[in-house]
């Protein structure tokens, strides 16, 4: 679907529906943990071919058991790849929903963002003909006290 404006709204039953799917996720998959920078950093990353090779791992120790000690879990191992596999799944659904989510608050506040910065020349405009309304303008200038003279002109973000 082309992009052109958005103009939509979220119920609030419809949010509250969709934090219920997302505690539904979290539900599913209580064993979920998050991990420190220093120990995402010392793991080993699964791509594409760490995943064939763990996939010939699994099948290696199903068909040949005696090449691993007794005291290797080969179920356990199997357990691990299985997870490893469904929660690759997940993770590129999430994925793509991130995406879709971030691409449409990008617009959608960049339409904002557009509509804010015309308000605001609107009050500058209005202020040096209308009394009162010099404090809206100089609230709404806030934005950009330290950009200075560069703040950007409505025309040019709303291209």
């Amino acid at each position: 679907m082309p992009y052109e404006n958005i103009s939509a709204t979220v119920s609030d039953q419809a949010m509250t529906e969709i934090k219920g799917a997302v505690a539904a996720i979290y539900k599913h998959l209580p064993f979920l943990i998050n991990l420190t920078p220093d120990e995402r950093r010392k793991r080993f990353k699964m791509g594409d071919k760490s995943l064939a090779f763990v996939r010939n791992s699994v099948t290696a120790t199903q068909n040949n058991p005696s090449i691993v000690p007794s005291n290797f879990d080969i179920a356990e191992f199997n357990r691990d790849y299985q997870l490893t596999v469904a929660l690759s799944e997940v993770l590129g659904l999430l994925e793509q929903l991130t995406e879709t989510v971030d691409d449409t608050l990008l617009a959608v506040g960049s339409e904002s963002m557009s509509s804010s910065l015309l308000v605001y020349d609107y009050a500058k405009a209005a202020a040096r003909h209308s009394p009162g309304l010099k404090s809206v303008a100089d609230q709404l200038g806030e934005r950009f006290k330290a950009l200075g003279k560069r703040r950007p002109k409505a025309s040019d973000t709303a291209a």
